[in-house]
């Protein structure tokens, strides 16, 4: 079974990354470096897409968008450490509003961690 399985499918992300950009919306960090922060509704759609995909689901996102490239896509965006945790405090606590299987929510947060060390690209 994927992960995207035990999460319970398109469901599951959706509401993780809607989830997500509640808290955004309120963040003026993560905001900033938003091109279009009064317009979150395609990052939202790309983010599901992606993470669904990054976990076994349809493959979306490749054929809307291409190959993911993170680094290449976040490279314009400044990130440092003050955007990458408080990136990862919205989608902890979204993690933690829905509540997943502790396998699935152990697989996400450390994927999370990891993933968004390696979008920061300022000191």
């Amino acid at each position: 079974m994927t992960v995207y399985e035990a999460a319970g499918g398109m469901p599951f992300f959706v509401a993780l990354v809607d989830h997500f950009y509640a808290g955004v919306a309120g963040d003026s960090v993560l905001l900033a470096i938003y091109p279009e922060p009064d317009d979150l509704a395609g990052a939202r759609h790309r983010l599901s897409l992606f993470l669904a995909q990054y976990w076994g689901g349809p493959r979306t996102y490749d054929d809307e968008r291409g190959h993911p490239r993170l680094r290449m896509r976040h490279a314009p965006f400044p990130i440092g450490p003050a955007e990458r945790d408080a990136w990862l405090r919205h989608m902890h606590a979204a993690l933690a509003a829905l509540n997943p299987p502790a396998i699935v929510a152990e697989r996400l947060s450390a994927y999370f961690e990891t993933t968004a060390e390696g979008m920061r690209n300022r000191p």
